[in-house]
């Protein structure tokens, strides 16, 4: 089975790289955000299944901020389930979810018994990732994403987008995160890009095998 891996940026794409590489699999760099990232992703599945090479499986990795203290600095997070957080709209009483609107979807879950193995093999703790459009950056909105997604462990910019894509082409997924700095307050001296990059190139090391001999099967 060969496995798409998609990334934010490159230097997340040569952090998966240095673990992660053979005939299996491809890393890529598809861009910022949620719709870069569901388009680069769509386009590479297309790419794939036009040239008799499909992938099994798709995985949002990349590094992100963890919600305290549950994900903390340098720590790892798999996603049980990805959730875009702020796709919705604002109303008198409160944010509305797409869905409560009648439309679309807001969270894709990856599958269980994948989840489960990635947790044994890496450590990381499984929880919900959620997808934003704006990076938090006050105590405020960390507290009401919170209040909204309780089981939420991390906050990143492209899982939806990318679960989006594979949904389409019928393709499960995973989102693995490294911790680089908490969400909340936008303090560029607490972030840690390094450490989480390194994180996340160990954790490939380790996850290489389960990927490899994953199948849909196992669902």
């Amino acid at each position: 089975m060969r496995v798409l891996v998609a990334t934010a940026v490159p230097a997340e794409r040569d952090a998966v790289a240095r673990a992660f590489t053979g005939s299996s699999g491809q890393v890529l760099a598809v861009g910022v955000g949620p719709a870069r990232a569901a388009a680069g992703t769509a386009t590479a599945l297309t790419e794939a299944a036009r040239d008799g090479r499909p992938f099994g499986l798709v995985v949002s990795a990349g590094i992100g901020g963890g919600f305290a203290p549950e994900a903390p600095v340098g720590s790892l997070v798999v996603a049980d389930e990805i959730t875009a957080a702020d796709l919705g709209a604002e109303t008198a009483d409160g944010f509305l979810p797409v869905t409560e609107l009648g439309f679309g979807a807001v969270t894709h879950r990856p599958p269980e018994t994948l989840v489960r193995d990635v947790t044994a093999a890496t450590g990381a703790r499984a929880g919900t990732v959620l997808t934003v459009s704006t990076v938090t950056g006050t105590a405020d909105r960390a507290a009401a994403l919170r209040a909204r997604h309780p089981r939420a462990l991390a906050e990143a910019m492209e899982g939806f987008g990318v679960a989006e894509a594979a949904a389409v082409h019928g393709v499960p997924v995973l989102e693995l995160r490294a911790v680089s700095n908490p969400v909340g307050p936008r303090d560029r001296a607490a972030w840690r890009i390094g450490e989480a990059l390194d994180a996340l190139a160990e954790a490939f090391g380790k996850l290489a095998p389960v990927l490899e001999g994953w199948t849909p099967h196992d669902r």
